[in-house]
């Protein structure tokens, strides 16, 4: 990531159908919204980043939900919607928040949202924030959109004090990309190997789940049951989520009584 924004990190917008997009300097989509429906998750990738509610509750205050890469503020305005949680979001790029505010229905700064300009490296570097955010959310991509600008076994170790005793991570990856696996070693490397992984999109996304903390044991029963719940409360495809889950820790066929490790 250069020291400060490029011409080709300059936020543009683009309209279509009802939603709006955020680009940087290329064709490549870096955000979306509805326009008629601001809190709605436009993009299948950004619902996959909520995975988290499958093992954790939303957090309470102080403690809040941490976004890494704010795009056109979807995560934070669903958050925000959606849960009482507070929200932290950290982007580099002081335009995108302003483009956020402007064009994106993103609140101002208050008691439930606060936005810092830093480099979410840095930014997690920072002991003031280890332990603050048990759930946080990593989509950092630059203008070229060619895998995470952030991704060192370092960086993914910060996050992990970010999460503090008990946490779960979500990243945005793409799965075709010379980056992925780079990045899935990396988190495990960082979280002892905790790293799960769900099914690629249409666009080639990936999102990967990493945790800290006690060992979760789960019954197969029991996350589908957590799905059934989330997908109820909050509108999100948590059953498929579920049922992949317990296909990638190879009980597709299992009964309901058998034990998942995450």
């Amino acid at each position: 990531m250069p020291a400060g924004p490029s011409e080709q990190d300059a936020p543009l917008l683009s309209d279509s159908n009802g939603v709006r997009y955020l680009h940087f300097g290329s064709e490549w989509v870096q955000g979306a919204m509805a326009v008629a429906d601001p809190a709605k998750l436009v993009l299948e990738y950004t619902r996959q980043m909520m995975a988290w509610l499958l093992f954790l509750a939303p957090p309470k205050a102080p403690q809040a939900i941490g976004t890494l890469g704010l795009g056109a503020g979807s995560l934070a305005r669903y958050c925000l919607k959606h849960t009482p949680s507070r929200v932290r979001a950290v982007e580099w790029n002081a335009q995108v928040a302003s483009v956020c505010r402007m064009f994106f229905r993103l609140p101002a700064d208050g008691r439930r949202l606060q936005v810092d300009i830093a480099d979410a490296a840095d930014w997690v570097a920072d002991p003031a924030h280890h332990g603050t955010c048990p759930a946080l959310m990593v989509d950092l991509y630059d203008w070229q959109a060619q895998g995470p600008v952030r991704d060192s076994v370092a960086f993914y170790a910060d996050c992990r004090r970010v999460l503090g005793e008990v946490g779960v991570l979500t990243v945005n990856l793409f799965g075709a990309h010379e980056s992925f696996p780079r990045n899935i070693t990396n988190l495990d490397q960082a979280f002892d190997g905790r790293v799960v992984v769900l099914p690629e999109i249409d666009a080639g996304n990936r999102v990967a789940l990493a945790f800290t903390g006690p060992v979760l044991e789960v019954t197969v029963a029991e996350l589908l049951a957590r799905a059934e719940t989330v997908e109820g409360e909050y509108k999100l495809p948590a059953r498929r989520w579920a049922r992949t889950l317990v296909r990638e820790a190879g009980a597709g066929r299992a009964k309901g009584d058998a034990l998942l490790r995450f």
